[in-house]
């Protein structure tokens, strides 16, 4: 037990390298990509002590490359699952009993060492199997998964230190208990903090983990455990297994020990997941916990006071960053008719001049989207945006996946307000835009809230403050990160804590207390100290 009341230190966001061209850290990190690019890196499961490399295997390319063979993951079965919750209860005694100072050490560890050591190759890692560029790899591989770790550890600290009042005579005590069973971590490619964090968080506090990552992020989910066991984290606390996902649903989900699912994803997933839970109910021994941050159709919205130029730089990097495969990147916007000639000159002028490329190239703005069925979904929008009469691509619009998925970035303007791009999450680099009449600000704001089923990210542009404040009501549940005067993506761990919801998830707010108290199971002591003798009370005379 905790022998005094400790402070952990406190938290600061992990500053975000420049990575300027000739720079020695550009330098140091290029060359740190080119030797994993030459090399082979073989992903196991990881399943308590062992390390498992099974008969099917699955090979591991950059997007931008697909013909390059960079690693192998090894896919496991059913057999496999059923051993890596094994291996997790098993854990969970010796994991539950330490402090909690130990556990916030090991992940505190593991911030400072992605800092310093593990920084370049987690960061190469994700440059090459998600295909970000040097910016987008730091501000997400290496910045937010430290801010993960170390405002988290903060949180755990700030749960664990509110507790209840007490009258004289007795002493009452909150406990916060993990969840009695395992959790179910399911993770997505574009964000490698996240794959780390959705295990992670519940781990932090007290929780023994079953983690899926998607197979298309497997070459960094080899560096977020070799990053963990070198913090220290006792084996069998998170395991890592590569598997179909129905296969391991089969498993998991009809497990008496399942307590929590902790995913992002697909909205289509997530409600099946969820069906697949509650089919299930009967056979737990608790009920689960459910926490899903799923898709999104995230809106720019410009008042006719809004600055035009940054109404287009607010499209051009909120639409455009990492191909738009953010849970948060703008997908549609509404542009006054007065502002539209002047956002458009300049949001053309940016996409021309995007270069695109492989990562290790960093001028490159522009990289590939994930695998062939990404590229696939994505070409299929605008191939129908082009048979349309209602609907025109006024720049962009040409793929190619002769060596890589590449998909330029694409501006499509409709007249529709129901158009199909605008209402249909396509997660790539693609935006549609419709035009209004200035004088409609008040009627665009509802249909703005009304299209589509998704509530995550949204930003609104204005110089009036009266519309500013129009909007924010206005859209009050159409986005659970809401942006004034900048785009709607970028949210920082321990400034924006995020989530959305409607169809975009359960809105538990990573970054932030909101989601950790999820994986706790609170236990209320109240110790009476000096007990009654008799079970009269006074009134009875």
């Amino acid at each position: 037990m905790p022998k005094g009341n400790y402070r952990i230190p406190t938290p600061i966001n992990e500053p975000v390298r420049a990575y300027a061209p000739d720079h020695l850290e550009t330098q140091r990190l290029l060359n740190t990509y080119k030797s994993m690019y030459d090399g082979h890196l073989e992903v196991p499961l990881y399943i308590g002590k062992e390390q498992i490399k099974t008969d099917q295997t699955i090979p591991l390319c950059p997007p931008h490359d697909h013909q390059k063979v960079i690693g192998t993951a090894y896919v496991g079965n059913a057999s496999h699952v059923q051993k890596a919750i094994d291996a997790a209860l098993a854990a969970k005694a010796a994991w539950n009993d330490l402090p909690w100072e130990h556990r916030a050490a090991i992940f505190l560890r593991a911030a400072e060492l992605l800092a310093g050591p593990y920084r370049d190759r987690m960061n190469a890692a994700t440059m090459l199997a998600q295909s970000k560029n040097v910016m987008q790899a730091e501000i997400d591989a290496a910045c937010e998964m430290i801010d993960f770790f170390r405002f988290n550890v903060a949180y755990m600290q700030q749960i664990y230190a509110d507790q209840p009042g007490s009258q004289p005579g007795m002493w009452n005590r909150l406990e916060y208990r993990p969840l009695e069973g395992f959790v179910f971590a399911v993770t997505p490619f574009n964000f490698t903090s996240i794959a780390a964090n959705l295990p992670a968080a519940p781990a932090m506090m007290g929780n023994v983990v079953v983690w899926k990552p998607a197979d298309s992020q497997m070459y960094s989910a080899q560096i977020i455990m070799e990053l963990f066991h070198e913090a220290g984290l006792p084996e069998g606390v998170i395991n890592m297994v590569c598997a179909d996902g129905p296969t391991a649903g089969e498993v998991v989900f009809k497990h008496k020990d399942f307590a929590g699912l902790h995913f992002t994803g697909s909205t289509g997933v997530f409600k099946h997941l969820w069906k697949e839970i509650g089919l299930n109910l009967d056979r737990y021994r608790t009920y689960p916990r459910i926490v899903g941050e799923t898709g999104g159709k995230d809106f720019i919205v410009a008042h006719p006071s809004a600055n035009a130029l940054e109404v287009a730089t607010g499209i051009s990097r909120g639409a455009f960053e990492f191909q738009g495969q953010k849970c948060s990147a703008a997908s549609r916007a509404y542009i006054p008719a007065s502002l539209w000639p002047s956002v458009k000159e300049k949001v053309m002028a940016d996409v021309k001049s995007f270069k695109m490329g492989s990562p290790d190239h960093t001028e490159n703005f522009i990289n590939a989207v994930i695998d062939r069925r990404a590229f696939d979904k994505i070409k299929s929008y605008i191939d129908f945006v082009k048979t349309q009469s209602d609907a025109e691509i006024i720049v962009g619009g040409n793929c190619d996946d002769s060596k890589g998925y590449f998909i330029e970035p694409t501006v499509i303007v409709t007249a529709n307000p129901q158009f199909k791009t605008l209402c249909e999450e396509i997660f790539g680099p693609v935006i549609t835009i419709y035009i209004y009449p200035d004088a409609e600000w008040k009627s665009v704001l509802h249909l703005v809230d009304q299209t589509g089923d998704y509530a995550l990210t949204g930003a609104i542009f204005a110089r009036e403050r009266y519309a500013i404040d129009e909007a924010t009501k206005a859209l009050e549940n159409a986005a659970g990160n809401f942006y004034i005067n900048d785009k709607p993506t970028g949210a920082v761990v321990g400034q924006q804590p995020f989530g959305g919801a409607r169809g975009s998830g359960t809105n538990d707010k990573a970054g932030s207390y909101l989601n950790l108290i999820r994986w706790v199971s609170p236990r209320t002591i109240k110790e009476t100290f000096v007990s009654p003798k008799d079970y009269r009370y006074p009134f009875l005379g």
